[in-house]
């Protein structure tokens, strides 16, 4: 380290340089920066035309919403796999109230509570939170193929009907209904058809995330003038809960009726009131995992369209030939669906659903990139955009590219630790003590079932795919039903 460094940092072998930084004026810098980000240059040409500019992947900058939702809109970027990934280090980083970056959306979104995903692991209340879901998640692994068969099934009647009679059908609004349906089916063991919720399920969660999210997205409108209203309206005042104060007691009468076992789970074995627990289970199901859904089975269905027909044939042949073999959809049989796997593992590379990482530095630091460094204080926010550093190109070829069979073999296995979509590198485990995503695995699991069981119906497909605020927009103009079966 530079001898004008502190002594009391950590050592390292590369030359520490001071950090890049254009903030701006006072309040006008951060609202300079947003209307970039959204507007002017977009989300991605943001960050590579900054990159350019300092000739560095960290820098500091300003991320939205800003003034006036958001007190400071400072941050620094790491924007390469190396940095980003001290971002993964709860002794080094706080994840204090910092799931949705420089903002906090009102706590009457979630009961009153600090539900699990705004607590720091070091917050005992994270460890008895987070070891309710693993449990919950565990006691319910026999469930997790065969529910989501049950709703593929009839995801892809609905899919077929649709395309028979109208030449195209929407995906989203197929794979949300699903989602919501798959989640509410595991936790609360009831089709939410059954209950007072009936078929409203994904719109009462839509607007409920909308409103807490409102301040981070876009409709991407035109002409520009109309891009600067859109700017007021959604970054200037945070939308009130009383607007889905109703819709939400509706979720939560249903989660509170008939997700009694996770309930008492929680009161019996951990300690949760069971009030607290309740709004911890909805926002775990739908803002956690439908709300990820949202975004992961559109995202999965482009990129394999995208990928053409070869690999769709490629796929098919895979996934027929090891469920012939072993006579149904079993774990076993997908642990040997090299190509399957390695096609789920390249998508959330290329595309992770949740791109935004946060958190605080807990001590002064010294982050490294590939060939210098860089003193991070403490209290200094860290950001990570997270698309940026799994497309390094120091440590993936043609990171731009989606390349099937990029995981296949023992030197795709070496790049795992790489992946990071799930707020830790794919090769570590979700733990009480962590704050990667709870269910990583499930994820995974329910992206691989999806492909297996599409292409045990289908050959091939075609869509057109768009971005529609936080989501990838994906309409299907043909499907080719299987020529073959199992």
């Amino acid at each position: 380290m530079s001898s004008s460094s502190s002594s009391s940092l950590p050592s390292t072998k590369l030359p520490v340089k001071p950090i890049p930084v254009d903030y701006g004026l006072h309040f006008f810098g951060p609202i300079r920066d947003r209307l970039a980000f959204f507007y002017n240059e977009g989300r991605d040409k943001f960050f590579a035309n900054r990159i350019q500019k300092y000739q560095s992947t960290v820098f500091k900058t300003n991320m939205p919403p800003g003034p006036p939702i958001a007190s400071c809109s400072h941050v620094i970027c790491l924007l390469d796999a190396i940095s980003f990934s001290v971002l993964f280090d709860a002794s080094k980083v706080e994840k204090r109230d910092v799931l949705d970056g420089t903002f906090l959306p009102s706590l009457a979104y979630t009961g009153g509570h600090r539900v699990c995903a705004y607590l720091d692991p070091s917050e005992p209340k994270h460890t008895s939170l987070k070891s309710l879901f693993l449990s919950t998640l565990a006691a319910r692994h026999h469930k997790f193929i065969p529910f989501f068969q049950i709703c593929l099934s009839e995801l892809f009647n609905e899919l077929e009907a649709q395309i028979s009679t109208k030449k195209e059908a929407y995906f989203n609004t197929l794979s949300d209904t699903m989602s919501f349906n798959y989640v509410f089916r595991l936790f609360c063991n009831k089709n939410p058809s059954e209950t007072k919720i009936g078929s409203q399920g994904p719109k009462l969660v839509d607007k409920w995330l909308l409103f807490q999210l409102a301040p981070l997205g876009s409709l991407g409108l035109s002409p520009k003038i109309l891009c600067y209203f859109e700017d007021i309206l959604l970054r200037t005042f945070s939308f009130p809960f009383f607007l889905v104060k109703s819709d939400y007691k509706k979720l939560y009468d249903a989660f509170y009726e008939f997700g009694s076992s996770v309930l008492d789970e929680a009161e019996n074995e951990f300690g949760i009131e069971r009030d607290e627990a309740c709004h911890n289970l909805i926002f775990l199901a739908g803002f956690n995992a439908y709300g990820g859904m949202k975004v992961l089975f559109p995202g999965l269905i482009k990129w394999v369209a995208l990928a053409g027909q070869t690999l769709h044939q490629r796929l098919a042949d895979e996934i027929r030939a090891v469920i012939k073999a072993e006579g149904g959809v079993t774990l076993s049989a997908l642990n040997k669906m090299v190509l399957a796997k390695s096609v789920i593992y390249e998508y959330l590379r290329i595309d992770p659903p949740v791109p935004f990482q946060y958190g605080k530095a807990k001590v002064d630091l010294v982050v490294e990139s590939h060939d210098v460094a860089f003193e991070i204080k403490k209290g200094e926010m860290i950001f990570g955009y997270q698309p940026f550093a799994t497309k390094d190109p120091k440590i993936f070829v043609n990171p731009e590219e989606f390349v099937a069979d990029r995981f296949v073999g023992e030197e795709g296995g070496k790049l795992l630790k790489y992946v990071y979509w799930s707020n830790e590198r794919e090769t570590e485990d979700s733990t009480a003590e962590n704050k990667a995503c709870a269910g990583k695995n499930l994820v995974v699991l329910l992206c691989r079932v999806l492909l297996v069981e599409f292409f045990l119906r289908y050959d091939t497909f075609q869509v057109e795919a768009s971005t529609f605020m936080f989501a990838p927009s994906v309409t299907f103009k043909s499907l080719t039903k299987a020529s073959s079966s199992t």
